[in-house]
């Protein structure tokens, strides 16, 4: 009996509310200035002229060019919203082939996969000399070290294949990096990026697309390679 209650009061309010949309939009309908309505009251107006003094041709054109001027506005801001919507749609679309692929993003890890070579990029501003890169596990050990020797400024690709200074294989996991060189004569510590697995995407308003990783969110746009 209660269920039935329930659902007897959930249609009624269901009801409600329908009405009311209707007469909200029936009322915003009304309060609108159609082109119908312009000309009605334009042969109103032309109907109760003086004949003596009769309605001057430059205000009436004025009138007409007025109003067909707020009417093309308004169509516009229409099929603005809708090519906005239709944008919006087709982003989300395309972002979401991104989940799964790589993203090179600036950051003091590395993450080892177990079965793939693990890659970067250091960010070198100016020539260096005896740049190396430091791969050390999680309490901290040096696993192994990647030469790289001397390179022009730019970004200097490297990749790990996941075996210690031994030459045995690593678990996968997180590691962390350190890339140094020397740059006119004293050794400094060097920006790294590294490519992290894109695990969703969001579509964010006036943030645009935000690709979700492991180390954090960030915006497409200040994504440097998508792999």
């Amino acid at each position: 009996m209660s269920n039935n209650v329930n659902a007897a009061s959930s249609t009624y309010m269901d009801s409600l509310r329908w009405d009311k949309q209707k007469q909200n939009e029936q009322t915003k309908a009304n309060d609108e200035l159609t082109q119908e309505d312009f000309f009605s009251l334009l042969t109103q107006q032309l109907s109760f002229q003086d004949p003596s003094k009769p309605a001057d041709n430059d205000q009436m054109i004025a009138q007409m060019t007025n109003f067909t001027m707020a009417e093309g506005i308004s169509n516009l801001n229409e099929r603005f919203e809708s090519l906005a919507a239709s944008m919006t749609s087709n982003s989300a679309l395309q972002a979401s082939t991104l989940i799964g692929k790589k993203a090179l993003l600036e950051s003091n890890t590395l993450e080892y996969g177990g079965d793939s070579l693990s890659k970067g990029s250091v960010i070198v501003p100016e020539p260096v000399q005896n740049l190396s890169i430091d791969i050390y596990d999680e309490t901290d050990a040096l696993v192994h070290t990647i030469e790289l020797g001397e390179k022009s400024a730019g970004a200097v690709r490297f990749e790990w294949d996941g075996k210690n200074k031994n030459g045995d294989m690593m678990p996968a996991g997180e590691y962390t990096i350190k890339a140094e060189g020397m740059v006119e004569g004293q050794y400094q510590t060097l920006p790294v990026a590294t490519f992290r697995n894109i695990d969703s995407v969001n579509v964010n308003g006036a943030n645009g697309i935000v690709i979700n990783t492991k180390e954090g969110a960030v915006r497409l746009t200040d994504i440097a390679e998508i792999a």
